[in-house]
């Protein structure tokens, strides 16, 4: 990586940072000049409240990537981000994940709320001040917008927040448990979890009509929607056999099938790019495990002593952001599924929930 700063303060952040994006992809290791297969050249400056980059990236013969950037000198990071995905598209054909966020919900002096970071943790943010229980926050198909469920107004209702104005409009207000909701691919719809009509079932509400249509019958309890990337089908968590277990859903013929026969509970699964099932299976301890969404497979990606639940996939369907919990402490960490060790999403005092992470 040999962009050029000449010293300036400003742009050798942007290098940096854009270095860090480089190794957290997973994709490539940083070493010495000359030592490499893929060289970055460059230079970034600031001048007038701007900071210019020009990149270029070859492997040999081949130029993968030859880029001239311009941003405001205070969306230094924002630079950056983009920079690292353009990269990361450039050579692995696959979406990077430096430009995107991650929402949870986060307890500090038994207050819960939710807040937002930066996928590498920085810049975290809390966007409510409710000091209630809330749960089970998610984006929006273009990041302009979370979902989730609070007591704010006395009941289980689920909320949306606008993210560039910060308004909270209240989406699901019916009578008993609203929770779990999730957008459809194309953002027109959401699933949730609803008792209006007795115990807790599966949902799916137009959002442009707040028409909510049933899609289960059953005397049990139903929770944790996730769509799959076409947004025909649904995987969800049924108690129908005695435990939590994984049902993938049709939606156009309402036809459901078990999909999770490993482990004495399946819960909380995330339904990735690529098709793949992440979700929390308890073996002793919860661990993470990864599926289809057929069934058959479902291997473990976690194998320490610790609670590893809710987990969520990165738009490049190679990293996850999860819950770790050991001791009396829960952390978010990111996995490598392709064989990294976990790291810390970041260090911060309280205890951090539901984490998901942005498609954008």
């Amino acid at each position: 990586l040999q962009i050029n700063t000449s010293g300036d303060e400003s742009a050798q952040g942007v290098v940096q940072v854009l270095e860090n994006d480089l190794k957290r992809s997973g994709w490539f290791k940083i070493v010495g000049k000359g030592q490499g297969t893929v060289v970055v050249t460059g230079s970034c400056a600031q001048g007038g409240g701007s900071l210019d980059l020009k990149c270029n990236v070859v492997a040999i013969s081949k130029t993968f990537l030859n880029e001239a950037y311009r941003e405001k000198t205070g969306n230094a990071r924002r630079l950056a981000h983009k920079v690292a995905d353009d990269i990361v598209y450039a050579i692995k054909k696959v979406r990077g994940m430096a430009s995107t966020r991650i929402v949870m919900v986060g307890m500090k002096d038994g207050k819960k709320n939710v807040y937002v970071c930066d996928s590498d943790g920085a810049r975290l943010m809390q966007i409510t001040k409710d000091n209630v229980i809330c749960r089970s926050p998610s984006w929006s198909p273009d990041g302009g917008t979370i979902l989730y469920t609070s007591f704010h107004g006395g009941f289980p209702d689920v909320y949306s927040i606008d993210m560039s104005s910060y308004r909270r409009s209240r989406i699901a207000a019916f009578p008993g448990l609203n929770s779990a909701a999730a957008y459809s691919p194309d953002g027109s719809r959401i699933a949730l979890i609803l008792s209006k009509d007795g115990n807790p079932e599966l949902y799916v509400m137009d959002l442009a009509s707040k028409r909510a249509t049933r899609l289960t019958r059953t005397r049990t309890v139903e929770t944790s929607p996730s769509w799959s990337p076409d947004g025909n089908r649904i995987v969800y968590v049924s108690d129908a056999p005695g435990s939590p277990q994984l049902y993938v859903m049709d939606i156009k013929t309402g036809r459901s099938q078990r999909i999770t026969f490993r482990g004495s509970e399946n819960v909380a699964p995330d339904w990735g790019a690529d098709g793949r099932i992440a979700y929390s299976s308890k073996r002793g301890a919860y661990h993470i495990c990864v599926t289809s969404p057929e069934g058959g497979t479902e291997e473990p990606v976690t194998n320490d002593a610790s609670q590893h639940e809710e987990p969520s996939w990165a738009p490049d369907s190679r990293h996850i952001v999860y819950t770790r919990t050991q001791g009396y402490r829960s952390e978010l960490y990111i996995l490598d599924t392709l064989g990294d060790s976990p790291v810390r999403l970041f260090s911060v005092e309280g205890d951090w929930y539901y984490p998901s992470w942005s498609a954008k």
